[in-house]
């Protein structure tokens, strides 16, 4: 160390301290001068806390304006750059106005299949779903298992190209965009692979922002809907739902998405989870069960189908641990997430059934730490819960079972 270091280095120290007093000492400076302005300035009749609160709420009400101005500003930046995003993939769509030009619009199938309405079934009292097709996936086999016409059917509706003036209201509004400009993505992608197209979608990998912010606008957009849900669902929901399970599970698009947008599908799904098990209305059985077939749909991807089962196993075992804690101090428990638990259950469930059905699947990436967790010492939870919460100790064997039925069948 040179000799003069540490003269120099105590220098620069006192040198930052003396920085950060002229600082404090300049704030202290504008707060006073601010207060004497106040007080000088204020009107008569009106007393200086009142007036600074007026004042407040000018500036409040200001500073929301350029808010408002910058939020605008930026969905239309965001447009921009899809419209771009989609010409450089595939020149020969243009998107002026909303519009697909001439030639484009001859070779888009201009078949219209009607989306599967929601509201119909979902227009009882929310304490049950009389219609089995769209929420029996809660054990169920129709859901995952629908007859190849449906299927067919449903991805002949998502592959089209929809009109650009959809009438949504409130909450939809923020999903507008984004599920527009995936959905022209997803035409894009069918046309190019019937060869009717040429499109270069390593132009992706060129602008992550752009899909980035589009996926992370529709999560987010979904997230405060099921915060908040309104019934009956419209089918504008309902086709944003679609758009996002068509789009992680598109063989090509899917990648992208996944590589990019994954902590976002990571948190989207934790949230869903965390409505489920939080909500306390009256009449939420409706909203849970739209919320839980969202998340059975997002399990039809591999990648987060294992993260999914990840995140409910790690649910299902603390709510265990907690119940089994409370049931032995005698302790009051929240009823509430109890009755909630069941529909994460039965979402585990079907999805470990859907496992050892499969054998071309992988089930390696949730065998680890949490199925440890998961399966220590649950002999000994079930026994203990058996004669208090006789279905909830059911619904944990079987997931047992499933587990320890997959890690066989690999062995």
């Amino acid at each position: 160390m040179e000799p003069g270091s540490d003269r120099r280095g105590g220098a620069a120290a006192a040198e930052i301290e003396g920085g950060r007093e002229n600082q404090v000492w300049y704030l202290k400076i504008s707060k006073l001068a601010l207060a004497f302005a106040i007080i000088h300035s204020k009107p008569p009749g009106k007393s200086c806390k009142e007036y600074t609160e007026h004042l407040a709420k000018t500036v409040s009400k200001q500073d929301f304006g350029w808010k408002s101005k910058v939020e605008a500003l930026e969905a239309e930046v965001l447009r921009l750059r899809q419209e771009i995003l989609l010409n450089k993939i595939c020149p020969r769509i243009c998107l002026e106005n909303g519009k697909p030009d001439a030639s484009a619009e001859t070779l888009l199938d201009q078949e219209c299949i009607d989306p599967i309405s929601y509201s119909s079934q979902l227009e009882d009292s929310g304490c049950d779903v009389s219609n089995d097709y769209a929420f029996d996936s809660l054990g169920v086999a129709s859901d995952f298992h629908q007859s190849e016409h449906n299927v067919n059917t449903s991805k002949r509706w998502l592959e089209r190209v929809p009109p650009l003036n959809l009438c949504c209201t409130g909450k939809e509004e923020s999903l507008t965009v984004p599920v527009q400009f995936l959905q022209h993505l997803l035409e894009i992608r069918k046309l190019s692979e019937r060869g009717i197209l040429q499109a270069d979608f390593t132009e992706l990998e060129n602008d992550s922002f752009t899909i980035c912010n589009s996926v992370s606008q529709l999560l987010d957009g979904l997230t405060i809907f099921y915060n908040s849900p309104k019934f009956p669902l419209s089918n504008f929901l309902s086709e944003a739902v679609c758009v996002l399970i068509s789009l992680i599970t598109d063989s090509k698009l899917s990648n992208h998405v996944l590589k990019k947008c994954f902590k976002k599908l990571e948190e989207f799904k934790k949230n869903l989870i965390q409505i489920i098990l939080r909500n306390s209305t009256v009449n939420r059985f409706q909203a849970l069960h739209a919320v839980s077939h969202t998340l059975v749909l997002l399990a039809r991807n591999n990648i987060l189908r294992n993260s999914l089962i990840s995140l409910l196993l790690l649910e299902v075992r603390q709510f265990a641990e907690q119940l089994l804690q409370a049931h032995q101090i005698q302790a009051t428990y929240d009823i509430t997430q109890y009755e909630n638990i069941f529909l994460l259950c039965m979402i585990l469930e079907q999805l470990l059934q859907n496992e050892t059905e499969d054998s071309n699947v992988s089930s390696s990436d949730y065998d680890g730490e949490e199925k440890i967790k998961f399966l220590k010492n649950l002999d000994q939870i079930i026994l203990h819960l058996s004669d208090e919460f006789p279905l909830f100790s059911l619904y944990l064997w079987r997931a047992s079972v499933l587990l320890n039925s997959s890690q066989i069948q690999m062995d």
